[in-house]
């Protein structure tokens, strides 16, 4: 997802790299490297992928709805397709997903400066584009005036390239420096401050940039590129022949699909069914319904297909309701205090989730000592939902039992997107009732959905994000800077100064241990705030492959929250974060030899697997 005032405990001057020029996307003149830097690359970490991963095949996956555009930025951006694109541009580096060590990407080597904010990259010559031109500093340059320009319309890039990433220097034609703005550690500050450079040769940068470049398909620096679109039906990649990458240490054995088809499937159900014929290499079950009631039949009972059950460590998702402050009932506290009292949640994971899944308690689980593990999510408890409703002066009720006042009723607007999901609301909508609440259910397609939650238009959203990071954020999701304008993550408006000073001392903050005393005090202020219900978590990823697909003997690494990411892959998003894309191959015998057992009905044996090496207790 695109995103990610001041009272300091002390005075903080941000050092700089040099003299720090205007950048201006032109080719610069090469700076003078300081003369204190320490080399370093990582070629020691263990080989994640198989070596007996073979190339070849068609993988086939489905996007439940057309993007809007192919841009990786500006508006529109996010979708369904936006992990595919954003992966395909390489960062500098990426972290081992199971040491968490930086391996290289885009960069070979790289070396911290004394300054504790700056880090320094050494590019790899034989990278290139996917039209053929290698990547230069130049390209990183251009980062910088692309991401700030406003003719992309990113206000989150924009910001965080401007006072995240503060500037990018060239050292030579591949040797770059970026500046970030507040010392982190080493694997934050690949995290961070790594970059995915932009084509300077393909972009025009001018107020008509959005429209012109909706459609038109990027150069990338990773495995595979666009061939092929039909608007409403499909999109397919394929591998780059001899793509630069291919024999490098970390990318060896993987992105082993010669083609990757994304096919615009509606609902899950049609989903499942191309599942069950053959025609999707792999499904998600992660939903109790599914892995409980569906997966069943013959190409279960026989053995054709494999289900799994992988546990990972990784931040959890932030599912919940987010409530949009800017609405003028959901402005009170106390009515959104009563609300999150008045959502059942726990009825819904014993009834409709079979306890398969755990009640999230926060936004930001899974960071370990940047988690606040004393913050319990609000209950289901009727007697303080009425206290708090007659309190803002809900008081009376009509006659079907939905509070008023003033002569309006307490009825709120719902927006989500999963079709499946609409059981789960359901009993929310029913509980909720008991509290004199009406929910009104409001299902769009993904695209609409995330377009009206992102232009701010909802009432109460049903929402995730996904997990990511190194430490919690708030800025993007919590800070007034980011309120009451569209297309940016602060989707509930939360607008609250003493949170504002917080959240701009936790990012400028030098100090790890004063970074995590403020998260935990940040995460408290979260849950005070009420614009959050947090709903749901999964330790776990589970599923179902037909057995042509092959996974190597670890079956995906301590990061893995996907298993069957054709390519690129960061999880959280971040541009230098966990690296776990590409591990599986494709099988043709073993298509074959499945194919002619279901056609005559033989039983094979059975591959059904649980792997536990990474579940935290």
């Amino acid at each position: 997802m695109n995103k990610f005032a001041v009272l300091f405990l002390m005075v903080f001057a941000l050092p700089t790299l040099g003299s720090a020029p205007a950048v201006s996307g032109v080719s610069a003149l090469p700076e003078q490297l300081p003369p204190d830097l320490v080399w370093e690359t990582n070629l020691d970490d263990p080989i994640y992928a198989s070596p007996n991963a073979v190339r070849g095949g068609m993988y086939r996956g489905f996007l439940g709805s057309f993007p809007l555009t192919l841009r990786r930025v500006g508006p529109d951006s996010n979708s369904g397709i936006s992990p595919y694109l954003r992966g395909l541009a390489l960062g500098t580096t990426g972290l081992h997903p199971n040491t968490l060590r930086p391996i290289p990407h885009l960069a070979t080597h790289w070396a911290y400066g004394s300054d504790g904010v700056s880090i320094y990259f050494k590019l790899d010559p034989g990278a290139r584009w996917s039209d053929g031109p290698p990547v230069t500093a130049d390209d990183y340059l251009f980062t910088l005036e692309f991401m700030r320009s406003p003719y992309i319309v990113g206000p989150w890039y924009k910001d965080h390239y401007t006072n995240v990433i503060l500037d990018v220097k060239k050292y030579g034609s591949h040797i770059i420096g970026v500046l970030g703005s507040a010392p982190k550690t080493p694997a934050e500050m690949h995290y961070l401050y790594g970059l995915q450079p932009v084509p300077r040769h393909f972009h025009k940068l001018d107020e008509n940039w959005v429209r012109d470049y909706n459609w038109k398909i990027e150069p990338v620096t990773g495995p595979y590129h666009i061939t092929d679109i039909r608007k409403g039906k499909y999109i397919e990649f394929r591998r780059i022949d001899d793509w630069w990458g291919d024999n490098k240490r970390y990318f060896k054995y993987r992105f082993n699909m010669d083609r990757v088809l994304l096919k615009v499937v509606r609902t899950a159900n049609t989903a499942w069914q191309y599942f069950t014929k053959g025609e999707l290499e792999s499904f998600g079950l992660v939903l109790p319904q599914l892995w409980h009631k569906k997966a069943r039949g013959e190409i279960f009972d026989n053995n054709y297909v494999v289900r799994y059950k992988f546990y990972n460590d990784v931040p959890r998702p932030a599912f919940g309701i987010y409530l949009n402050e800017d609405d003028p009932i959901l402005a009170d506290k106390r009515v959104r205090y009563a609300i999150a009292h008045a959502m059942n949640i726990e009825l819904v994971l014993e009834k409709i989730l079979r306890n398969d899944y755990e009640r999230l308690q926060t936004m930001h689980e899974g960071f370990g000592d940047y988690s606040n593990t004393s913050i319990k999510a609000r209950p289901f408890d009727l007697s303080k939902a009425n206290t708090y409703l007659d309190e803002a002066g809900w008081r009376e009720r009509g006659g079907d039992g939905i509070r008023l006042k003033d002569g309006e009723r307490l009825s709120l607007r719902v927006t989500y997107a999963q079709p499946h999901h609409t059981v789960r609301l359901v009993v929310l909508q029913e509980e909720a009732r008991k509290a004199g609440i009406e929910l009104r259910l409001q299902l769009l397609d993904g695209a609409t959905a995330f377009k009206q939650v992102h232009q701010k238009r909802h009432q109460l959203a049903w929402f995730g994000w996904a997990g990511g990071g190194m430490s919690p954020v708030f800025w993007e999701f919590f800070h007034s800077d980011q309120a009451h304008i569209p297309q940016t993550n602060n989707i509930t408006n939360t607008d609250n100064p003493e949170m504002d000073r917080l959240i701009d001392r936790y990012r400028a903050s030098t100090s790890e241990a004063e970074r995590k005393i403020l998260a935990i005090t940040l995460e408290q202020m979260v849950h005070d705030q009420g614009s959050l219900i947090p709903t749901f978590k999964i330790p776990y990823i589970r599923g179902a492959y037909w057995r042509w697909v092959k996974l190597p003997p670890a079956h995906g690494t301590r990061s893995s929250d996907v298993l069957f990411e054709p390519m690129p892959y960061s999880f959280g998003g971040g541009e230098g974060g966990p690296d776990i894309g590409g591990l599986f191959w494709y099988d043709a015998a073993e298509k074959q030899r499945t194919l002619d057992a279901r056609d005559r009905g033989i039983k094979l044996d059975n591959m059904d697997w649980v792997d536990e090496t990474w579940r935290v207790n």
